[in-house]
């Protein structure tokens, strides 16, 4: 788990946010017979596919144009939730916005200002705002942004929480990440209505390897997803340290494949009760954690789970039994893919410090993907980066501006690739589909509008500064943000764009 690249970018991070959308009722579970149009859930629905209907598509998507921009004084991360005209937030001061959708208007603000690395952001179900602090989980009522409770999770100050919380059968989902050697990542089940522990699981060994001095593992950073039988998807992040320690090189002090690290994980959402796991990656040394949220679709063979992170590849797996379907690499790749079964079954002299590695620590799959049920969307990040020494710190990189990326189509049952879009800068924006319209954001602070069916360009606006902000669309309206000025001329701010006539 490393820090978010828009908080490295900036380091005091205190945002606000505006949604637009269509008035639905809360919840976020997709309709039988399609797409939501309005954006309910984290990640649209409760299944984390990013995917919505409504008026925008490969035929409209020309007649969007600015209707309000709202200025912020530095970057945000995460995507409003619409629920009932109005947009709820929480910025990277953990912050929480109440704005009516419609005129962009604050309603209600509930000032926490603790700096939080994100991604964060909220779930709402209920009449109730669930979020988080770098310690605890919280609730709010809806209406007035009033706390109606505070749960801290955190057991010391080698925990933290980035995530947003998920939300299911009465329960809000959180879980804690390692910050430091000793902690152990913890998924918490809550009561949404009194915030009371109803369940908890350990993501990783308790014993830490046999090393808790050193050791640490397990995290989240996006909700899980959730399917129709009370089934819980989660994607684990990163063991650490990484590369290792002077003392201990190269994980040597956390042997073995280091479950669940880097793996998908099913739960029993109500209980909490461990129903399959599968391991992506064994053994990490390069903090290339499986961070992207589990997206659950439907297929003429059954339900799929896919996920992706920063290894650069994404996985689809038999949603009932955790059997691998296939996998497939996207970006640049150059040949260091097993070096972490090379450091667990202790071949070093075939690994070597000083090595430019891609993906690096900020490319690879770094934000989420989207998925309309026969094609997953893929925003993929070039970007190198280099472990000079054993010290557990983050590898050297190269300014985030020189990245470049590309947005990938795979077939859901194959992993076939439809079509590669190569883009001059890296989209750390996520992927959201409309339709037929796939939509993200490159550092660069371009907005792109892409056909799902055909790959090619549709649409691209130019954002008022650079941004690692996604895109969110609710009815008519899609909304996203350049979020981190890179000189004295970008002014950042929300923006919004609806379909003209």
């Amino acid at each position: 788990m490393d820090v978010r690249l828009g908080a490295v970018a900036l380091l005091v991070v205190v945002a606000t946010l505006a949604g637009c959308g269509n008035k639905t009722p809360a919840g976020g579970s997709r309709s039988p017979d399609g797409p939501q149009a309005s954006w309910t859930a984290p990640d649209a629905d409760l299944q984390n596919t990013r995917h919505v209907g409504g008026p925008i598509d490969a035929a409209s998507v020309a007649k969007l144009h600015r209707v309000w921009s709202l200025p912020l004084r530095s970057l945000y991360v995460a995507s409003p939730v619409v629920v009932d005209g109005v947009a709820y937030a929480e910025d990277l001061g953990c912050n929480v916005f109440a704005i009516d959708v419609a005129s962009g208007r604050l309603l209600w603000k509930r000032s926490y200002e603790v700096g939080d690395t994100g991604p964060n952001g909220v779930s709402v179900a209920g009449g109730r705002v669930f979020g988080i602090l770098p310690d605890s989980a919280f609730a709010l009522d809806a209406k007035t942004g009033r706390e109606l409770w505070r749960t801290r999770l955190t057991r010391d100050e080698a925990e933290l929480i980035v995530m947003t919380p998920g939300h299911a059968h009465g329960l809000t989902y959180v879980s804690t990440v390692p910050g430091v050697a000793g902690a152990i990542g913890t998924l918490y089940a809550l009561d949404d209505a009194t915030g009371r522990r109803a369940w908890k699981w350990e993501e990783v060994p308790s014993t830490l390897w046999g090393h808790p001095e050193i050791n640490g593992g397990g995290g989240l950073w996006h909700p899980p997803a959730f399917d129709e039988r009370g089934g819980l998807y989660i994607s684990i992040a990163n063991p650490i340290p990484f590369p290792g320690t002077k003392e201990a090189p190269w994980g040597s002090s956390r042997p073995g494949d280091n479950r669940w690290d880097n793996s998908i994980v099913k739960l029993d959402a109500r209980s909490g009760r461990f129903l399959w796991g599968w391991q992506a990656l064994p053994h990490d040394i390069y903090d290339w954690d499986l961070e992207g949220p589990t997206i659950l679709v439907r297929t003429a063979r059954g339900p799929v789970a896919l996920t992706t992170g920063k290894l650069g590849w994404v996985f689809a797996l038999d949603a009932g039994s955790g059997r691998l379907l296939w996998k497939r690499p996207v970006g640049v790749h150059n040949g260091h893919d097993h070096d972490g079964l090379l450091a667990m079954r202790h071949r070093y002299s075939r690994l070597k410090l000083g090595v430019k590695l891609l993906p690096g620590g900020w490319g690879g799959v770094e934000t989420p993907m989207a998925s309309d049920g026969r094609t997953v969307y893929v925003p993929v990040n070039n970007f190198a980066g280099i472990y000079p020494t054993m010290k557990f710190a983050p590898p050297q990189q190269d300014d985030p501006i020189t990245g470049t990326g590309e947005l990938v189509a795979l077939d859901v049952l194959t992993g076939r690739v439809k079509w590669d879009l190569k883009l001059p800068h890296s989209p750390y924006g996520a992927a959201t589909v409309s339709n037929d319209v796939v939509f993200t954001t490159t550092y660069d602070g371009t907005l792109w509008g892409v056909g799902a069916r055909s790959g090619k360009v549709l649409w691209r606006a130019k954002l008022p500064a650079a941004t690692d902000a996604p895109v969110a669309i609710s009815g008519d309206t899609l909304i996203t943000a350049g979020s981190i000025p890179l000189d004295e001329s970008q002014k950042p701010a929300i923006v919004a764009y609806r379909l003209s006539g």
